[in-house]
């Protein structure tokens, strides 16, 4: 049975691969956009605003919402990491009120699927983090907890709302893994801090069947990692990626140089962050990437 979904930040890596599978598999995607409207499934709106008539929703069955800046897309000022937090507050609130109130005109309870990060957790040493791991206390940790924090309007209605705490996603055209693969071409692809950091991560591929599993599955609802079921080691990663690549990949790049060239993000670039998909796995979601070895090869090769 096909389905109208609308989304949020569909010109983005994850929104516009999701946009793109939702297309070939018969449903009807909704863009809604900042702009005025250059196409027929456009819709305008204005987060900033809080502005999102809700009648746009006719007819919609889930609204997929992954608006927000990016977080590493430049140095970290005051400035930047205020609108890193004021851009998805302002997008989550905006959506769930609309959905709030499409409910109370109509009767009709739309799903949601909200865009959310493993950086709810922190920096976590060895620690295993599961959905029910208490949350982290430093900055970012902070947005993702206001950032879903910001649907609880849509939960308290009774809109089934799911959370997506998205890891580090490996795509050839873009995101940080783009970054990590060139590296790797000059033979420049060593462990980054100490090589010890767990990094979460999970296929471009996998990330949109897990946002569409989600969907499909309305009756999933609260915190859901999206991240592969194997977490792997910075310097496991690295050199995955230099044996795919047939280049060298020991040399560290030790925290005080990723610093002075990122600023403060180096810190969460290093971050360590043991997290498994176990939400996910109970819901019966199976990964077409879940080992590294599979995942790089197929990284690489695209």
């Amino acid at each position: 049975m096909t389905k109208r979904v609308a989304v949020t930040g569909s010109s983005g890596l994850i929104g516009g691969a999701l946009r793109r599978h939702l297309t070939e598999r018969g449903d009807e995607v909704v863009r809604l956009v900042r702009h005025a409207p250059g196409a027929p499934d456009e819709v305008q709106w204005d987060p900033a605003q809080g502005r999102l008539d809700d009648s746009a929703l006719a007819g919609v069955d889930a609204v997929v919402n992954l608006a927000g800046v990016g977080i590493g897309d430049r140095r970290w000022t005051d400035a930047h990491k205020h609108e890193v937090e004021r851009s998805r507050t302002d997008a989550t609130g905006t959506v769930a009120r609309a959905l709030v109130a499409h409910r109370e005109r109509t009767g009709a309870s739309i799903r949601l699927v909200n865009a959310s990060a493993v950086g709810y957790y922190g920096d976590r040493g060895d620690d295993v983090l599961t959905e029910a791991s208490a949350p982290g206390d430093d900055f970012l940790a902070g947005v993702v907890t206001r950032w879903e924090g910001a649907a609880q309007p849509a939960v308290d209605a009774g809109i089934p709302t799911a959370f997506t705490r998205t890891g580090l996603v490996m795509a050839p055209d873009g995101g940080a893994f783009s970054q990590v693969v060139l590296l790797g071409k000059l033979g420049l692809g060593g462990p980054m801090g100490s090589g010890r950091e767990w990094w979460p991560w999970i296929t471009l591929v996998d990330e949109v069947r897990a946002l569409t599993h989600l969907i499909d599955h309305p009756e999933l609802v609260g915190p859901f990692n999206l991240t592969a079921p194997h977490p792997a080691r910075q310097k496991e990663i690295a050199a995955a990626i230099g044996r795919e690549l047939r280049r060298p990949a020991f040399v560290p790049a030790p925290r005080f140089a990723l610093r002075a060239v990122v600023g403060e993000f180096a810190d969460y670039i290093i971050a360590s962050q043991r997290v498994e998909p176990s939400a996910l796995l109970a819901a019966g979601f199976t990964f077409e990437h879940p080992d590294l070895s599979g995942a790089v090869r197929w990284l690489v090769g695209h």
